[in-house]
This record gives structure tokens, C-alpha cells and sequence, in this order.
């Protein structure tokens, strides 16, 4: 089951890619990004169970990926971060704190809403927490395996 949603994962991260125009050559390595930050997720849930902690990890390895990926690839990160992020984005939380809203089902909504808020600051967070290592520990990364 879990290599089925990595799988899924990988192409939806790719078709968002074509949808956000990236450079065909950079398809593929989207598509990773958007794969292995979802397994990290998973196996994160796997073993404590929070939807915002395993967003933060998953996202902190999802961007170091995406800058090593710039680094190496010589492209934007952006490329890769956010084709990488759109698996892990809450979209299904929004989604139902406002059917709940709408619904009448308040405490629901509240629930559902401060839930997905958790999630995209854990988000954000991750993304600031990784930008802010120095550019020589992501050189560091994308060197390893590189023959010289």
C-alpha cells in the first residue's frame, strides 16, 4: 500500500509540475522530491501518529532534497519545493472545516480548522528551518556521490 501512494505521489507531483510549467528535464526529480517527502510523511505517521510533526519532518527533508536538487540541477528551488509540497498541502482539511462550517456542524469546523492550521505552520516552519542552513551544508549534501 505504501509504495502504491509513493507511486501516486510521484505523479501527481509530476502533473503538477507540467500544471506550474517546470522544464521537462526537471520532471522527474519533482516528482522525487514530491515522492520521498509523502513516504517521510507516512513513515513518520507510522510511528507517532501527528499529522503537523510528520508535515514538519516531511517537509524538512522534502527541502533539502529541492536545494540540493537546485544545487546540482542548476534550476530555481522552487522547481522542486513546490511541486514537492502539493502532496502534503492540507487541501482535504480546508475542505472540510468549511463543508462543516457550512453545515452547521461548528464544532467540527473548529476542529477540522485549527487541525489544518497546525499542519500549514508546521509547513512554513520546515521551509524556514531549512533555508536558514548555510548554503555550505546543502553544498555538502549535493556533493556526496558526485565523482570528482
Amino acid at each position: 500500500m505504501v509504495v502504491i501512494q509513493v507511486l501516486v505521489a510521484f505523479v501527481a507531483t509530476v502533473s503538477f509540475g507540467v500544471l506550474f510549467q517546470v522544464p521537462k528535464q526537471q520532471y522527474g526529480y519533482s516528482g522525487i522530491c514530491g515522492a520521498a517527502g509523502w513516504l517521510f510523511y507516512l513513515l513518520v505517521m507510522k510511528n507517532y501518529p501527528s499529522p503537523a510533526i510528520a508535515s514538519f519532518a516531511a517537509v524538512v527533508v522534502l527541502t533539502l532534497m529541492a536545494r540540493t536538487f537546485a544545487i546540482r540541477r542548476k534550476a530555481p528551488v522552487t522547481i522542486f519545493l513546490i511541486c514537492g509540497l502539493f502532496p502534503l498541502v492540507p487541501g482535504a482539511g480546508i475542505y472540510y472545516t468549511a463543508y462543516n462550517f457550512i453545515m452547521g456542524h461548528n464544532d467540527l469546523a473548529v476542529a477540522n480548522g485549527i487541525e489544518t492550521i497546525k499542519i500549514a505552520v508546521a509547513i512554513a516552519l520546515a521551509i524556514v528551518f531549512t533555508f536558514s542552513l548555510p548554503n555550505a551544508c546543502i553544498r555538502g549534501l549535493s556533493s556526496l556521490g558526485k565523482k570528482s
